[in-house]
C-alpha cells in the first residue's frame, strides 16, 4: 500500500510547455507515473513527447495531449491529480482552476506565490468561502518537490533513482533534506512507502499532521521520517498528534539549529520571530511526545534502523 499516489494515479501537468515543466513531465514519464496530459492555455490540441519504461526494462515513445484548460484535461484523460509548474503569478488560479475541474490532489512546485494569493487558496481549502465542496481537494505544496510512491508514481521534481520500494513514510519541509534521507534509507536497504516533500512556505497545503495521519492508517507504513526547519508551528502540532495518536517509530532531524533569530533562512517560512519557532522548541516538543531525535542530518536512517 501507500499514501495518496500509486499505480493507478492519472497525472496531468499544468505548465507541460515551460522550461521546467517539459523537463520534468519527462522526468516522471521515465519513472512510470501515468503522466496522461497537459495544460497550456493556447497550446491545445498540440501534443507532447516522453520515453516511458516498458515492462521488459525497455522504453517506448509517449505522446500525450495538451489541453487549453484543466476542465476540458479532466474530461478527456479521466485525469485524477496534477502537478503545476506555473509562474508565480498565475500559479494560485492554477491551483484553484484544479480544484474546480474536480482534481482531488494538486501539487504545487512553483516557488515564489505570493502569500495573499496563497491565503485565497487556503481559505477555499478550509471551505471558509462559497466553495466549500473543494474542503475535500488535497494540496501538496507549493514550494516543495513532490510526492513518490516509489516503484509506481512519482508527481514532482524528486530524483526517481534514489527511492526504493518498502515501509517507511517520509515527510518533510526541506526538498533537498528529502532527497538526503531517502538517499540514506536505500543505502541502507530500507525502502520507503510513500515519500512527501510538503514545502516550507507560511501558508500551504498538507501539514505534518495530515501526513502523519495517513501514515499511522497505512499498513504498510511501519515507520515514519520527520524532518522540519525552524519557524511556525507545524513541529510542535506534529508532536501532540505523536503523542496523542501514533504507534509507529518517528524518527525526526529539526533543521536550523544556528540560525540567528530574526533573519530568514531557506524558505519564507524559515524565520524564528519573537522568540518563538527555534530548533531547540521543536526538538524538545518532538522528544517529549516519543519521537526519536536524529542528532545530525546523516544520522536520520541509521537512527530509525535502531526502532524498526
Amino acid at each position: 500500500m501507500s499514501v495518496l499516489v500509486d499505480l493507478g494515479t492519472r497525472v496531468l501537468v499544468q505548465g507541460i510547455t515551460g522550461a521546467a515543466g517539459s523537463f520534468h513531465a519527462r522526468q516522471m514519464i521515465e519513472y512510470g507515473t501515468r503522466v496522461v496530459g497537459g495544460v497550456t492555455p493556447g497550446r491545445g490540441g498540440q501534443r507532447f513527447d516522453g520515453t516511458g519504461p516498458t515492462s521488459g526494462g525497455s522504453s517506448d515513445a509517449v505522446s500525450v495531449p495538451i489541453f487549453d484548460t484543466v476542465e476540458d484535461a479532466v474530461r478527456s484523460t479521466e485525469a485524477n491529480a496534477t502537478c503545476i509548474f506555473v509562474p508565480p503569478a498565475g500559479a494560485a488560479d492554477a491551483i484553484l482552476e484544479a480544484f474546480d475541474a474536480g482534481l482531488r490532489l494538486v501539487v504545487c512546485i512553483t516557488e515564489g506565490i505570493p502569500v495573499m494569493d496563497m491565503i485565497r487558496v487556503r481559505r477555499v481549502l478550509d471551505g471558509l468561502g462559497p466553495d466549500a465542496h473543494y474542503r475535500r481537494a488535497r494540496l501538496i505544496g507549493p514550494n516543495c518537490p513532490g510526492i513518490v510512491t516509489p516503484g509506481a508514481c512519482k508527481i514532482g521534481i524528486m530524483p526517481g533513482p534514489i527511492h526504493r520500494s518498502g515501509n517507511v513514510g517520509v515527510v518533510s519541509r526541506s526538498g533537498t533534506l528529502t532527497y538526503e534521507a531517502v538517499g540514506q534509507l536505500t543505502s541502507l536497504g530500507i525502502g520507503q512507502s510513500t515519500c512527501i516533500g510538503i514545502g516550507g512556505d507560511p501558508v500551504g497545503g498538507l501539514d505534518f499532521v495530515d501526513v502523519l495521519e495517513l501514515f499511522q492508517e497505512d499498513s504498510d507504513t511501519h515507520g515514519v521520517v520527520l524532518i522540519g526547519e525552524i519557524g511556525g508551528g507545524a513541529e510542535e502540532r506534529a508532536a501532540r498528534f505523536i503523542r496523542d495518536n501514533m504507534d509507529k517509530p518517528v524518527v525526526a532531524f529539526v533543521a536550523g539549529a544556528t540560525a540567528p533569530p530574526g533573519k530568514r533562512m531557506g524558505h519564507a517560512g524559515a524565520i524564528i520571530a519573537g522568540g518563538k519557532g527555534t530548533a531547540a522548541e521543536k526538538i524538545a516538543a518532538l522528544e517529549e511526545a516519543g519521537a526519536h531525535i536524529a542528532p545530525t542530518p546523516s544520522e536520520m536512517a541509521s537512527t530509525l534502523a535502531r526502532y524498526l
